[in-house]
Order: structure tokens, then sequence, then C-alpha cells
């Protein structure tokens, strides 16, 4: 009997609330709550909603203990599709409305993911004197540049970007770069010069961020006005090389104005 009134007791504002709206501020309450996963995810899939799924609203959900199964079912819901829990559909099928490849997004002003084009990174060694000065023992730095003064793409603050990584993949793996201007080109170290062996050296022009999964393989970042304006790459991992010789790699770059 007390199973009974308990479950009544949960169901009674359950059912008054599949009347309203779902948001995201509705599903932390109910987490909060102490209402069970399953249960959330029932209400999410019965109820009609209204879920912010843009970059920061996803990492307000992961921020209230949400798992990604009902990270999962609210970005399902918002685009009309079924949560995997209740079937098992095409794993693409889970990915937000716009990314349907390998690659790097962002989001457009009305809210769709647009695909980012990579441009050309061209390796250039330097320090020419200081590995002369020691007969070839410390090798040169070796830098990356970008053809052009600024990016094709140009935006303001924030900026909300997703990467889409192959299987096996990290977000971490990605590097997101500050670049220096040239006269006609970007710049960022990929190598800095080390005695008898070389080491990763692009930690001069890193720019630390932390990606939230929405779906699966796709993780979000946001680079707020704290980051300053200025030219920005994100590159994708191998493409840093180790040689000497005359390569190229390639880079997703923005200008962010203000």
């Amino acid at each position: 009997m007390r199973k009974l009134v308990l479950l009544l007791f949960l169901l009674f504002p359950l059912a008054s609330m599949a009347q309203q709206t779902l948001t995201n501020d509705g599903v932390i309450q109910m987490k909060k709550a102490g209402l069970s996963d399953d249960l959330i995810l029932a209400t999410i899939q019965a109820t009609q909603a209204k879920f912010d799924v843009s970059p920061s609203g996803l990492i307000a959900l992961k921020s209230a203990g949400l798992d990604d199964k009902l990270v999962e079912a609210i970005v399902n819901k918002a685009s009309g599709l079924k949560s995997s829990s209740a079937a098992a559909p095409n794993p693409d099928s889970a990915l937000p409305p716009g990314i349907d490849e390998v690659g790097v997004y962002y989001q457009n002003k009305s809210g769709t993911w647009t695909e980012m084009m990579p441009e050309v990174i061209n390796y250039k060694s330097g320090g020419f004197l200081k590995s002369l000065a020691t007969d070839g023992i410390v090798k040169g730095d070796m830098n990356g540049h970008i053809p052009g003064k600024q990016a094709k793409f140009v935006t303001t603050f924030p900026v909300h970007i997703a990467l889409y990584v192959p299987e096996g993949t990290a977000p971490t793996e990605y590097l997101l770069l500050r670049l220096r201007v040239n006269s006609n080109n970007r710049e960022f170290r990929s190598m800095t010069g080390g005695v008898i062996h070389s080491s990763g050296g692009a930690t001069r022009d890193q720019v630390p961020f932390t990606a939230t999964k929405i779906a699966p393989r796709v993780y979000a970042f946001t680079l707020d006005s704290k980051l300053g304006k200025g030219e920005y790459g994100i590159m994708p991992p191998g493409s840093i090389t180790t040689s000497n010789l005359a390569s190229s790699g390639k880079i997703y770059s923005l200008s962010i104005t203000e």
C-alpha cells in the first residue's frame, strides 16, 4: 500500500507536468529532487518540451549531474528524434542537426551547426643561426604558417564550437591555438629546438579548453570574451609535422573581432 501511495505521489506531478512545456530547468529540478534517470527519461519522451541544446545549455545540464543518456534524450527530443533507449537507430541519427561527418563546426546566429572549412598549414623551419652555432646539435624551431592575415570565418563572442571526432579519437587530441599575425600570414610554433632531439613546442601558442560530449563522438565548447579577440585555429590530430622537410597539414581558423 505504501508503494502504491508513493507511486501515485510521483506520478501526479509528472501528469501535471505533461500538460506544461518541459525545459532544461524542469529536467534539472527532477534530477535534484532525486527522481530516477528512467523516470526522467520517460518524462522527456512523453512530455511536450522546449529544450535549450546550445553548447551552454548542454554544459549546464552536465554540470547539474545529468548523465549522457539523459542529455542525448534531450538533444533527440529537440531534434524530433526518438531516444536511443527506446530503439536501436543508426548511430548517426543521434547527431545534432547540421553535423553529418567528421570535422569542426560552429553554431550560427540561428542556432544551426555549420561546418568550418579547413585551411592549409605550411611548415617552415627557423632558428638556423642557433642550429649552425652548435654544429646542428640544437635543432631549429618548426613553425606552422597559414596564408593570409585574417581567417575567412570572421565572428564575435561567444563562439560555440563542436568537434565531430573520428572513431577512437578524444577531443583532447585537438589543439586550440592563438595565431600570431605577420605581414602576409598567421603563424604558430609547432616544434621547438632541443638538444639532440626535438620536443613539442605548440604549447607556447596553445589555449586550454574543455569540451563536453553532446552526442556520440560530438563534443562542444564555447569561446568567450575572456579569451580576447584575435586570430585562432583549431588543429585536428596528425596535423603537426616533425620533419624538417617541406610539408603541410590542415587547420580550422577563425577571426574573433570583438
